[in-house]
């Protein structure tokens, strides 16, 4: 009995470097900058762009950061666990694990929808990604133990909290509802 032949790999996808996004992006700027340097001088314009290229500067460490750690969870992590715990299969407990680990992230959006995509691409379904980053916009406990409380009335933040508690989760099951819907239909058509 021979052993059989391995099956000839698919070489992987590669992405365009420049795409529509970009290149709509890029005529969007250079209008932007032609226009604040006809109305408002190319002194403004020059301080301007030097002002935003050191933010960029500022915020690259970041973004390289966010993906090198999105990348690098599909190493460390087991996929059967991501799957175990925010897979599509792993029902409103693996929304509120999602949810409450969107809550508990510091980071920014660049770390954030990095590590979203990340976890998504090691196992997580699109519904857990929704929760967690969902949980980051609601539910922060960064933003809510730093600004919210030293500025507004405990009662008041912990009523908005209450409040949006839920919603990561119900935006969850509605995307797991549409994407089973969808599913359906789908075979439905075959």
């Amino acid at each position: 009995m021979s052993a059989p032949e391995p099956s000839p790999q698919t070489p992987p996808k590669t992405r365009k470097k420049i795409d529509a996004g970009l290149i709509v992006l890029a005529l969007i700027c250079a209008a932007s900058g032609a226009a604040v340097c006809v109305l408002h001088g190319p002194e403004v314009f020059t301080d301007t762009l030097l002002v935003e290229l050191g933010f960029a500067a500022m915020l690259l460490p970041k973004v390289v950061g966010g993906i090198l750690l999105a990348v690098a969870l599909g190493y460390v992590l087991p996929r059967e666990r991501i799957l175990a715990l925010a897979g599509p299969d792993s029902g409103v407990r693996g929304l509120a694990v999602a949810t409450a680990a969107g809550a508990l992230f510091p980071g920014g959006p660049a770390v954030t929808f990095a590590l979203t995509a990340g976890l998504i691409t090691s196992g997580a379904d699109i519904a857990a990604g929704v929760a967690m980053v969902s949980g980051w916009v609601l539910l922060s406990a960064n933003r809510t133990l730093i600004w919210e409380l030293s500025f507004l009335p405990a009662h008041f933040v912990g009523l908005r909290v209450l409040m949006t508690l839920p919603v990561p989760i119900l935006l969850g099951l509605a995307i797991r509802h549409v994407a089973r819907r969808r599913a359906m239909t789908g075979e439905a058509a075959e």
